[in-house]
């Protein structure tokens, strides 16, 4: 079995940095796309960043410029380096990855259990 375990969430004041992390652990024998959403107290999940196996990347717009997704693929672990944080930042961040367990299973969605950030002064 995989489990997605996430890492890195707190507390930051406005204009500062976090790095969240989210690794794949168990046997894999290949992650496909890797995602960052979020979600809001009172909203829906919302999608924030991804990046492919080959490493391209897409971003929501509220966000582009300002956080960056990167990808380990010996390490199967996800980052979002976020930077310029602003109080509508707030949310529990989770990740997500499509996970081939092996040759022969489909790819399947995992989750991690989600990182609370709070951007406040």
């Amino acid at each position: 079995q995989v489990q997605l375990v996430e890492s890195g969430g707190g507390l930051v004041q406005p204009g500062g940095s976090l790095r969240l992390s989210c690794a794949a652990s168990g046997s894999v024998f290949r992650i496909n796309n890797m995602y960052w959403y979020r979600q809001a107290p009172g909203k829906q999940r919302e999608f924030v960043a991804r990046i492919t196996r080959g490493g391209s990347t897409t971003y929501a717009a509220s966000v582009k410029g300002r956080f960056t997704i990167s990808r380990d693929n010996n390490k199967n672990t996800v980052y979002l380096q976020m930077n310029s944080l602003q109080p509508e930042d707030t949310a529990v961040y989770y990740c997500n990855q499509e996970v081939q367990l092996t040759t022969s299973t489909p790819l399947r969605d995992y989750w991690g259990q989600g990182t609370q950030v709070t951007v406040s002064s």
